[in-house]
């Protein structure tokens, strides 16, 4: 059992750990060769450009010589928070934004908290006595004397717990309702100030029924021309053009050499460079370099012409989706907000993603596979959850050395070394358990990519719900109830469903010293080691030394990284968990849980700004998941209390606590009805609000002009394709053609539609609108 010189020592290594990284970025972003690392943003604005120049020494143009730098290195502090909200999310858009404002919730929200509770609850705890008369009895830390466990069962003191409960649980709502109110305003406006953007005209149509006598553009046409004919611009069919993709790429690849061989040449013209036929140069015939890599090209686009060939003309390579274009953001909203057929599981229209947003291998499943999909997944998911406690259970035998001892006896005389078993204690089970988590959200975004989720932004979302899920069961239950996976199953599936918070709420006092130690290594050092970003850095100067051939090369190997929501926002509701179980319980932990909120924001807000280049825009839409998932942690943490005073015979104060769990499920249901639809529906209001202003301020806007090519597969616009091989355009509004052999297989026309006489062949049928 850990004691307070343990978590003494734990803090001592990862404040110096932390102390350490933060000096070591002070030094290396001064470092003109790291620029690129540290600022790279402005680099990809075109705002900044590389420190050296030829005037510098040869010694100056890598080590920055200016000492008056090195006196101010904790200057990116104040600089950080220097850059005002409203331009920061011009500068970085409202997905960052809001994602800052999680940090300021949890100052909001753990401050005024850890105040009380340490003003009112350690004093009541500290004071109980109760483990100190059964120290005979039972092995106890110095942080439980602080805790509840050290409370003598039946104490008129609980009175002062369920009091602060109710206190915290009132504070948590008033605060998750603001930062609600304040993100869905942030949003609309966001929405309507913005610039014109394609995703605003467009909607994602899958499942596009299969017709014998049309293709699916010309389906997909006349069935927008006939139920949206006032509204309906254009639409773009999507093409499977995997294979097209791989060739395009591996030309781009060719052509990075070409590059670097032609400029070796033009440095050095008395030699022209070889290089070996065979892979990466490493064997073969050796052959003039220039040469050899413009036949390879030259090979490839032929390759690639034929390709791309096929794609075009071959019906099988069109797949059943299309994103359709309107000519309002009104028509938009009422074709994405509405069941396009009688049939729900055809025709299915949502909000298209922005054009980068895309994930365009997803695009062609169909329905019912998504279905199958995600139910093998969530099976999957099951097993992988339970199966990961067994490491997870392993990693928690460090924090209990006289397991260990009686398993091993001859480490006896080791282990009960002073630092060794403070380190053992205080410092190896956070950085353990941090270390299996690393390979986790790979796993579980390869997993949500099964699902067949069309936009990145939603992948990501998804993968984060099942991490969070995750660290919800294996590191917060998993660390509470020891035992394999089966056994915590076991045992959970023979026991009465009430007997349950009551299980976990005896266990969650006696876990307070990991969970201290986890914070610290992963909320202080760990957040230290992001602003190092040593890896980036150590992979840059590997490119630059051995496969940057040219200044583009240059530029994709700053890889400034995103934000990074699949693990990021769990780890962020893991904290939340944590301490709001733990105000109560063991209010101690709570000071560590705001040092981490704190110095977590001015990391987060500096790497906003200088290095995370987000991929896309999804104006803050995973803010419900956020305050949903704090409200379940809020009802996570009353249920524990809950069954852990049952077990302290607290038969007075207990009854009054089950009305918590009740209001605060009212306050989440409240919450979303109030604001959910914000982020999930467009007000029509808005949009015609913003067309009526667009059409007065550019009457002469040529919208099928600027939406022609924003769904367009992006390796044909890397080609340079024509858009009237790629679209279909509406050059004539008055007439739907179709070829149809019956007009008795037409979806039904609008009320002012009548049927013309047929102009073309036999088989075509124009119907005016």
């Amino acid at each position: 059992m850990a004691t307070l010189s343990d978590i003494a020592v734990a803090g001592l290594i990862n404040i110096l750990l932390a102390f350490a990284f933060l000096l070591a970025f002070a030094f290396l972003r001064l470092q003109p060769l790291n620029d690129r690392v540290y600022f790279p943003k402005w680099y990809l604005k075109g705002s900044r450009q590389s420190p050296k120049h030829p005037s510098r020494s040869t010694v100056g143009r890598f080590v920055n010589l200016d000492y008056r730098r090195y006196m101010r290195f904790l200057n990116w502090m104040p600089e950080a928070l220097g850059m005002p909200e409203s331009e920061l999310i011009d500068h970085a858009g409202l997905d960052s934004v809001a994602y800052l404002r999680i940090y300021l919730v949890g100052l909001k929200i753990f401050v005024p908290l850890a105040v009380l509770a340490c003003a009112i609850l350690i004093p009541v705890n500290a004071t109980g006595g109760t483990l100190v008369n059964l120290k005979k009895e039972l092995v106890f830390s110095d942080i439980d004397k602080l805790s509840i466990s050290n409370v003598q069962s039946g104490s008129q003191r609980f009175w002062a717990h369920l009091l602060m409960a109710y206190v915290f649980s009132a504070w948590t709502c008033f605060v998750l309702y603001t930062e609600y109110d304040k993100i869905a305003s942030m949003r609309l406006h966001f929405l309507a100030s913005q610039r014109r953007r394609a995703d605003q005209f467009t909607v994602l149509v899958r499942n596009v029924p299969p017709d014998t006598d049309e293709t699916i553009s010309e389906h997909v046409d006349h069935f927008f021309r006939v139920n949206h004919p006032d509204h309906y611009l254009t639409h773009q069919v999507v093409y499977n053009a995997n294979k097209l993709a791989k060739l395009v790429k591996k030309k781009e690849k060719l052509k990075n050499w070409l590059d670097y061989y032609q400029i070796k040449y033009s440095r050095h013209p008395e030699k022209r460079p070889t290089t070996k036929e065979g892979f990466l140069g490493l064997w073969g015939e050796r052959v003039d370099a220039i040469d050899f890599y413009t036949a390879e090209i030259d090979t490839l686009v032929q390759k690639i012409a034929e390709e791309r060939e096929r794609v075009l003309k071959d019906p099988e390579a069109i797949m059943p989706v299309a994103f359709v274009s309107f000519n309002t953001r009104w028509g938009a909203a009422v074709c994405a907000q509405t069941q396009q057929s009688k049939n729900p599981t055809i025709w299915l229209t949502e909000w298209a993603p922005e054009p980068r947003d895309v994930y365009w291998s997803n695009l062609a499943i169909p329905f019912v596979a998504i279905a199958i999909r995600k139910l093998v997944m969530g099976v999957t998911l099951f097993f992988l959850v339970f199966f990961f406690m067994i490491p997870i259970a392993a990693v928690q035998s460090l924090a209990n050395l006289d397991g260990i001892e009686k398993v091993a006896p001859f480490l006896k005389s080791i282990i009960e070394v002073k630092i060794i078993k403070s380190f053992l204690q205080g410092f190896l089970p956070g950085l353990a358990l941090k270390i299996f988590l690393i390979i986790l959200p790979t796993i579980l975004m390869i997993m949500s990519k099964i699902e067949g989720y069309a936009a990145t932004s939603i992948l990501e979302r998804r993968a984060a719900a099942k991490y969070y899920y995750f660290m919800l069961v294996n590191v917060f239950l998993g660390s509470i109830i020891t035992g394999t996976a089966f056994q915590q199953l076991h045992a959970f599936l023979h026991q009465s469903p009430t007997q349950i918070p009551k299980t976990i709420g005896v266990s969650i006092p006696m876990k307070a010293t990991f969970f201290i130690t986890y914070i610290m290594v992963d909320g202080w050092a760990g957040i230290a080691g992001e602003i190092l970003r040593l890896k980036p850095l150590i992979i840059f100067h590997l490119k630059n030394m051995f496969l940057v051939k040219t200044e583009k090369d240059r530029e994709n190997a700053m890889d400034p990284g995103s934000v990074g929501f699949p693990e990021a926002l769990p780890q962020l509701q893991l904290y939340f968990l944590l301490g709001l179980v733990y105000a109560v319980i063991t209010p101690i932990l709570l000071p560590f849980i705001v040092i981490f909120f704190g110095f977590a924001y001015f990391v987060y807000r500096h790497q906003v700004i200088n290095v995370y280049n987000q991929e896309y825009e999804s104006v803050a839409a995973f803010w419900p998941h956020v305050h949903s998932r704090i409200v379940a942690a809020l009802v996570i943490s009353q249920l524990l209390l809950l069954g852990l005073l049952s077990t302290k015979k607290a038969a007075d104060s207990t009854p009054i606590l089950l009305a918590l769990p009740v209001l605060t499920i009212w306050f989440q249901r409240f919450c979303k009805s109030r604001f959910e639809p914000a982020f999930r529906r467009y007000p029509l209001e808005e949009a015609m609000a913003k067309d009526t202003l667009e059409r007065a301020t550019e009457p002469n806007l040529n919208l099928k002009g600027y939406l022609s090519n924003s769904y367009l597969h992006p390796i044909f616009k890397s080609e340079g394709n024509e858009e009237n091989e790629m679209g279909e355009w509406r050059d004539d509004d008055s007439l739907v053609l179709t070829k149809r052999h019956s007009k008795l297989n037409t979806p039904g026309a609008s009320e002012n539609s009548y049927i013309a006489s047929p102009e073309y062949d036999e088989e075509t049928y124009n119907y005016q609108v």
